[in-house]
């Protein structure tokens, strides 16, 4: 048993700053008060008390090739089958990929990240070598696997679906690369055997605009209308919405959430995803770091960059606990994107849903069926409530706005302890 005393807590959805006690045991908070003291007694004063982040998108099989190929066009670094990453990753020996993921997972774990989404190259064995690393790391891996029968057009459908099959068996989900490297009819086999199987379907979309306007040119759709359309549950980047995308977006109820990914967009000179018209669009985006080829795994750095850069390009203020929620909370609360799943959450978390989200309820379609898919199932990110398992760090507080305390002002030298569950590292 133990008591994280003395804190701010950032508490539920809207991570409301609370000054109170947070009681853990047996990988559960069992109470928060100002007043309970029991057990080990952690302290921390002088600091923020804030969910875990979630790193919703990252390649950790990169780690292996950091800071390579820079200068080099994206096709040339990462298109499959044969990009640069894709020539390095089947030349290297398991060992040499094993310490370099084993390396980038404590990375994240000392910045304060407990989740993150990997999109796993290598088929089933690219699934077993990340468990094997992640094995004795206190970290979720959240793995969405691919194939390269993927990338082949003339691939009997069926044996497609034999192989999408068989790593559903093992991983979380299935992430192909874009609709660029691989057909319709593989597209439409992963989102229904994903659904078939609860499990996230997700892919790139609208990377860049060149993608965007080959596509409407080739099928009257833009990558993401097509994302939409194939009702994929997590779609990733979207930095160059056209038409109304977005409007679409938020109209699927399928789609559980986005990934956007601001510094890989950076460090490739593709521009800066448009965060401030997706936040008055009412969508809760996800953020992730994208290739470790390119970027830390460093959530911290991430949330700095996005807030930074889309006030700085689109001349716009960002909410910088909006930003704090992409790394946090919008997992959950995207997950409850239906009056389905607004009443199981509400049951289960006795919490009181925003209006906001309230107000999606008018954006379901008609034809919905019961099984809304909830993208928290599978990732299991919560927040810092009772009955809630412990997934937090502890951060040191520099100033009195908690929210630009993280972002602007936290450093990895300032993470003090994390939690995940029933495991907690002390970093004092």
């Amino acid at each position: 048993m133990q008591t994280i005393a003395n804190g701010i807590i950032l508490k539920g959805l809207d991570l409301k700053p609370s000054k109170e006690n947070i009681l853990i045991d047996n990988g559960e908070i069992i109470e928060i008060s100002p007043k309970v003291l029991e057990g080990e007694i952690i302290d921390a004063s002088d600091s923020y008390v804030v969910p875990s982040f979630l790193n919703a998108h990252t390649h950790i099989g990169d780690s292996i090739i950091k800071d390579c190929g820079d200068g080099k066009t994206i096709d040339e670094i990462v298109k499959p089958p044969n990009g640069l990453k894709h020539r390095v990753l089947s030349n290297s020996s398991d060992d040499e990929l094993i310490e370099s993921m084993k390396s980038s997972m404590m990375d994240m774990l000392s910045s304060g990240t407990t989740h993150f989404i990997d999109y796993r190259e290598g088929g089933i064995e690219g699934i077993k070598l990340l468990k094997k690393a992640s094995k004795d790391i206190p970290i979720n891996p959240i793995i969405l696997g691919r194939d390269d029968i993927f990338y082949d057009n003339q691939a009997d459908p069926s044996k497609v679906r034999k192989k999408i099959k068989s790593i559903l068996k093992i991983a979380d989900g299935i992430a192909p690369s874009g609709f660029g490297e691989i057909s319709d009819e593989t597209a439409k086999i992963i989102v229904d055997e994903c659904r078939k199987a609860s499990k996230i379907s997700s892919i790139h979309v609208g990377e860049y605009e060149s993608l965007q306007k080959d596509s409407l040119l080739k099928f009257k759709k833009t990558e993401i209308e097509k994302g939409v359309d194939f009702n994929f549950n997590l779609l990733i980047h979207l930095t160059y919405p056209m038409n109304n995308d977005l409007d679409k977006v938020f109209k699927n109820s399928k789609i559980t959430s986005i990934s956007l990914c601001p510094r890989s967009n950076g460090v490739l000179s593709l521009g800066i995803v448009p965060l401030n018209v997706i936040i008055e669009k009412r969508i809760k985006p996800l953020l992730g770091t994208d290739n470790i080829m390119f970027n830390s795994p460093n959530m911290m750095n991430e949330m700095e960059y996005a807030l930074k850069a889309v006030r700085a390009n689109y001349g716009t203020y960002i909410n910088p606990k909006d930003i704090l929620q992409m790394a946090t909370t919008n997992i959950v609360s995207n997950s409850i994107n239906s009056i389905n799943s607004i009443n199981s959450f509400n049951s289960i978390n006795n919490k009181n849903i925003s209006d906001n989200k309230l107000e999606n309820q008018e954006s379901v379609n008609e034809d919905n069926d019961n099984n809304i898919f909830n993208l928290n199932s599978i990732v299991k990110k919560s927040i810092i409530d009772i009955k809630n398992s412990p997934q937090l760090v502890i951060v040191k507080k520099h100033s009195n706005n908690p929210y630009l305390n993280i972002i602007n002002r936290v450093e990895t030298k300032d993470i003090k302890y994390v939690f995940n569950g029933e495991n907690y590292i002390d970093f004092t």
